[in-house]
């Protein structure tokens, strides 16, 4: 039994080796890639654009003055 389980603890050691090692490996990126890559960058700049104008137009609507209201004059008493 023992010799049996050397056995196969040996044969998967030489598997685990043999899978272990390099392969071909493909050097630079496919086409496939790139363009995928730029257009997830085309979507994260026209999400951006209005990102920014939506805040630079609520920078200018908490710095800018308030309108103010007419009061009435009427009093009273």
């Amino acid at each position: 039994m023992r010799t049996l389980i050397t056995t196969i603890l040996v044969t998967f050691g030489w598997i685990a080796t043999a899978l272990a090692a390099g392969g071909t490996v493909a050097k630079g990126s496919s086409l496939l890639l790139i363009l995928f890559l730029g257009f997830f960058a085309l979507i994260v700049v026209f999400q951006f654009i209005p990102g920014l104008v939506l805040f630079f137009s609520m920078l200018k609507g908490l710095f800018s003055a308030a309108p103010k209201k007419a009061t009435a004059t009427h009093d009273k008493r």
